[in-house]
């Protein structure tokens, strides 16, 4: 009976989100300060950002569909986990721009799906309790914290490479994870529409849209946080610290995911997460002090928190069993893979021009632009009917 508990369908899920968000958590505040440190331009560190979210718009649609199609989820998910594993160890052995551009982009097209086969497994095996997500998900947050913090902290003492051989250990470990994913129903596909179709939904094409330009203006943030905070004369401890905070903020929103749907419409709390986001961003356009800047840090509580559980549980709400994966994958695409793209190569290109401070002041304006075309865009399609 023990063993069951240990290894129940949901306690496996945890684990994965643990590790999996535990090798973000290295990844995003670190990876873009080593190419820093590196002494690649901004331009460059945003071409890399770029290559691995463009992957993130294409491949997690392809598997995601061959998934769907021959109830391969299981066995892609697996795959991916252990390929994109050995693709990562090649970073070890070059500081090569071009190089590193090449190694970003097979990397991306293996890693590209795992979230979103994660986020249809947790939908499927959580069942009627859906709306307690949240709790299942704040297990990557808090590991999230327990990593960025560490990490900031060794980083302080080692080389940045060092952060290449943790994000290898971790996602070492999460392929071994991989195999003790449950299988799932098999079932055949009976939809009488092309699951792709289903897409242009006019809700989901709304939510698709909106979801694109809210990850967009969180470009300047995930691109260029860390290496602001460093120009500000914060060190990496502080810099972990900043990233921590926005984790356990995060939790706090996620733990409570039961009470926050029940009380709350979906549609409302996406309303609601985007224009704090503009909040966050205008916040960041005048911050430089330790309070203000954790102050803002608190705001991902709802800026990533509320905003991603809401899009998951509208998305799974919006399609069929037979293609959520297809669904998840789409999010995925348009959020994390196209919006972050767009938001990586525009920060990108205009850090060195206009600087940080009016980025995120642009970032500001794009929330804010994304939640009242949201507002207006979905109470228009509510009242048609469509």
């Amino acid at each position: 009976m023990k063993k069951k508990r240990i290894f129940s369908p949901k306690n496996i899920i945890r684990t994965q989100y643990f590790l999996h968000f535990g090798v973000m958590g290295v990844f995003l505040p670190y990876f873009n300060l080593y190419c820093f440190h590196l002494h690649f331009s901004g331009f460059q560190i945003g071409v890399l950002s770029a290559a691995k979210t463009v992957t993130m718009i294409i491949f997690p649609l392809i598997w995601g569909a061959l998934a769907d199609r021959f109830n391969a989820r299981r066995s892609i998910y697996i795959l991916c986990n252990i390929i994109s594993t050995a693709v990562w160890a090649l970073f070890l052995f070059t500081s090569d721009f071009t190089m590193m551009l090449g190694i970003t982009i097979l990397y991306g097209v293996f890693y590209a799906p795992i979230i979103s086969l994660l986020e249809a497994f947790t939908m499927d095996i959580l069942g009627k309790e859906k709306k307690s997500y949240g709790r299942v998900r704040a297990w990557g947050s808090i590991s999230f914290i327990i990593v960025v913090f560490s990490v900031g902290r060794l980083m302080d003492i080692y080389p940045a490479g060092i952060i290449l051989a943790l994000i290898l250990g971790g996602s070492f470990l999460q392929a071994l994870g991989a195999l003790k994913i449950p299988r799932g129903p098999i079932s055949k596909p009976h939809l009488q529409k092309s699951p792709v179709s289903l897409l242009f939904k006019p809700k989901i094409m709304v939510f698709l849209l909106c979801g694109f330009l809210m990850l967009v203006s969180h470009g300047t943030y995930y691109g260029f946080f860390s290496i602001h905070l460093e120009k500000l004369g914060y060190g990496k401890t502080f810099i972990g610290l900043a990233w921590a905070l926005a984790s356990i903020a995060e939790i706090l929103v996620m733990i409570k995911s039961d009470t926050i749907f029940k009380r709350f419409d979906i549609e409302k709390v996406l309303i609601f997460s985007f224009g704090v986001a503009a909040l966050r961003w205008l916040v960041l356009f005048s911050a430089i002090s330790r309070p203000l800047l954790l102050l803002s840090q608190m705001l991902h509580a709802v800026t990533y928190g509320s905003f991603h559980m809401a899009g998951i549980l509208y998305i799974d709400q919006m399609m069929p069993r037979e293609a959520k994966a297809l669904g998840q994958a789409a999010n995925n695409a348009m959020t994390y893979g196209m919006g972050l793209m767009a938001g990586f190569l525009l920060s990108g290109y205009l850090y060195e021009k206009v600087g940080i401070f009016i980025l995120f002041a642009v970032s500001g304006i794009i929330a804010l632009a994304a939640g009242l075309i949201f507002k207006c865009l979905s109470a228009a399609v509510g009242k048609s009917g469509v």
